[in-house]
Order: structure tokens, then C-alpha cells, then sequence
């Protein structure tokens, strides 16, 4: 899902820019104010663990892979604003150490995953929450943010790359959003399994938000 250099025409990538930069920098002032001893070294682990995950592909189908993007992981476990700035951070040492993703187009990509990603991802987990609150339902609804994340963000990069008028909208949305349908599988899977480890191993790490039942 990193849109490279030269897709992305000026006046989106100038949106795209000064949303995320909105949203990042809105994102650190909530996360100062809400900042706890549990969240400091838990934010470092988890970009991390991202980082390295997104390094990793799986085979999709037609040729095609996925990676992890990580959004319903580092929302569910520290909240919308602080796994924003995990996410916005990984992005960053991509594109600007390992040329993953272009710098013009960094303000897509963030938008993209860091905003979008994180924001569906949070949205959807907490509807599910209210919808299916025993703590039985906690993978899955784990698994359907993270599913949904990775499809909604694919969409949005096909706004941008449509505006940016690399290929027709009705071209792009079908084969970005088919494609990230699936990867969206892997992503629920991944998701899924490892808070279950947490919750399993160190159940203390997760946020009272991220069970149900009334459990911290």
C-alpha cells in the first residue's frame, strides 16, 4: 500500500500533507496530555514490532503480496492518537532510510495508514465492542478492524491515485480494494493471534477499552 514517488500528483499530495501533518501533530498533543508510565515503553515496542512485521510479505494471489500494516494492533493496544504517531513513525524511517514509499508521497501514506488505518480500525473495534462485548468476541472483533482497516485504507489510496489521475477510479478501487480484501485476512489473522498472546501472556498491557465485559 506504499504509493512511491511520481503517483501522486502535487495538489493531492499537498492535501495529504497538511491533513496528516494536522492529524500527527493533534495526535502528539493527546498523547502527551494522556501519556503513562504503561504507554512510553509499550509505543516503542510496538513501532518496533510493526517495523519489523511490514518487512515480512505473504503471498496473495495473481503474483501479488501483503504485509502487515499494523493499524488495528497499535490502536487497539494504545489508543487512536498514540498508535497514530507509532504508525506516522515507521512510515517515516521507510521512506526516508529505506526508500520504501516516496517522500512526495508521504503525506498519502500516512494519511492513508497512520490516519485512515488507525482511525477505521478504532472506530469499527468499538462499535463491535458495544455490539458483541463478552470477552469471547475479543479476536474477533479484533480480527474485522483489522480487516476493515487494511480495505478502507486501499480505497483511500485509490481516491488519491485516481485524483492524481495515474488510472481511472473505476480501474484502481476494484484492483487496489480486491486485492487488499485479502490481505486484509492476513492482517485480521496476525492481529488476532498476537493480542490474544498478550492478552494470554501480559494481559496488564492491554487497555481497559480493549476488553469487554467490563475487564481492565
Amino acid at each position: 500500500m506504499h504509493i512511491p514517488d511520481g503517483f501522486v500528483g502535487p495538489g493531492t499530495a499537498a492535501i495529504t500533507y497538511v491533513a496528516s501533518a494536522g492529524m500527527v501533530a493533534l495526535g502528539a498533543r493527546k498523547t502527551r496530555q494522556e501519556l503513562g508510565e504503561r504507554q512510553v515503553p509499550l509505543m516503542g515496542v510496538m513501532a518496533a514490532f510493526i517495523f519489523a512485521a511490514q518487512m515480512i510479505n505473504f503471498k496473495v494471489a495473481g503474483g501479488t503480496s501483503g504485509h502487515l500494516l499494523g493499524a488495528a494492533l497499535a490502536a487497539i493496544l494504545l489508543g487512536p492518537w498514540s498508535g497514530s504517531l507509532v504508525i506516522t513513525a515507521v512510515l517515516m524511517v521507510q521512506a526516508l532510510v529505506f526508500q520504501d514509499g516516496g517522500i512526495m508521497a508521504l503525506g498519502a501514506n500516512v494519511f492513508n495508514m497512520a490516519v485512515v488505518g488507525i482511525w477505521v480500525a478504532w472506530f469499527t473495534y468499538q462499535a463491535l465492542q458495544r455490539l458483541l462485548p463478552d470477552e469471547k468476541w475479543f479476536w474477533a472483533r479484533a480480527f474485522v478492524a483489522a480487516w476493515l482497516s487494511v480495505v478502507i485504507a486501499s480505497a483511500a489510496a485509490s481516491l488519491e491515485l485516481a485524483f492524481s489521475g495515474v488510472s481511472p477510479l473505476g480501474v484502481v478501487l476494484p484492483a487496489m480494494v480486491g486485492v487488499h480484501v485479502l490481505i486484509g485476512i492476513g492482517e485480521g489473522l496476525i492481529t488476532g493471534a498476537v493480542l490474544v498472546f498478550i492478552r494470554a501472556s501480559h494481559k496488564e498491557l492491554l487497555a481497559p477499552y480493549a476488553l469487554g465485559g467490563g475487564e481492565a
